[in-house]
């Protein structure tokens, strides 16, 4: 599910920011970024990751500074060395523009100290790893909130295909109440097309009719597909790592529905007519199985 959500803490007088983008995916691909020389924490907080997230792109972005109170440095050696740079160009192009002071402060290396770096001891190397922990935390769970409530939309329409798949099945079983009597119509038609005033035996006929009949029945399939469809509302009514089991259950609809419309080929109108709707629940559930890729 899309999301995004930031964080920012302060520890011995460091100032940490974290903030998580997310968006759809199958499976969980997840890119941290660090500030330079800060990789030793790479691991941990991708494993913090992991515990909270398993589907989606999630972009990490982690910013660590020093406070307000940190010390500031003016490299003045590099400050002379500008200085006698801008003095030989003046000289070299008669430019007669002065740097002034802020100016000189902005030149890269003038001014050390604000730049990150990971702290020396051990210590304080831990002390910074957990506020980047709670910071992550925090992010994480506010992208948790902002996800929660994209789902709850998510899950409605859900429900709204699982019941719109549940009415379309039962028409295609009401259609498959009358593909003997079809059949058999069918199969006498041929046959005195064939065979021209011929008796025909009509035990025969019918006898031909209910093979045809046991062949093309579907109601294996239309009762697989309600029980996929009573697992799946039942899933959703559940918490817990669900995208899987959805992306399953969806995968057998298909194959149940793929078999009910090679199973009732479209020749006679009712045969048809359970064609037209077996098209209708297979876009039904290509549509779940789009929206089951935002679910974890």
């Amino acid at each position: 599910m899309t999301g995004y959500a930031q964080a920012r803490g302060e520890v011995s007088g460091w100032a940490v920011r974290v903030s998580v983008k997310s968006v759809n995916h199958r499976f969980l691909d997840l890119k941290l970024r660090l500030p330079e020389g800060f990789d030793l924490y790479e691991l941990r907080l991708r494993q913090v990751v992991r515990e909270r997230i398993h589907r989606g792109h999630v972009d990490v972005h982690v910013g660590v500074e020093p406070g307000a109170a940190a010390p500031m440095q003016v490299n003045r050696e590099l400050v002379q060395a500008y200085l006698k740079a801008a003095d030989d160009l003046r000289l070299q192009t008669s430019v007669t523009a002065e740097l002034d002071v802020v100016a000189l402060l902005r030149l890269p290396g003038v001014i050390g100290g604000l730049g990150p770096a990971v702290p020396d001891s051990e210590e304080e190397q831990e002390q910074l790893g957990k506020a980047l922990d709670g910071c992550l935390l925090d992010a994480l769970g506010k992208l948790d909130d902002m996800r929660r409530a994209e789902g709850k939309h998510l899950v409605e329409d859900l429900r709204g295909r699982l019941a719109r798949i549940g009415e379309l099945a039962e028409q295609v079983r009401e259609h498959a109440t009358t593909l003997r009597p079809a059949f058999a119509k069918r199969l006498d038609s041929r046959l005195k097309e064939l065979l021209g005033s011929t008796t025909i035996d009509p035990a025969r006929i019918a006898q031909e009719a209910a093979i045809l009949a046991e062949r093309s029945d579907i109601s294996e399939e239309l009762d697989r597909l309600r029980s996929h469809l009573q697992q799946f509302g039942r899933l959703l009514d559940g918490a817990g790592e669900l995208g899987k089991k959805l992306d399953f259950l969806l995968q057998e609809m298909h194959r149940e529905a793929n078999t009910m419309l090679s199973k009732t080929p479209g020749v006679e109108n009712e045969a048809l007519a359970i064609t037209g709707l077996g098209l209708e629940i297979k876009a039904e559930i290509e549509k779940l199985r789009e929206q089951v890729q935002n679910i974890e």
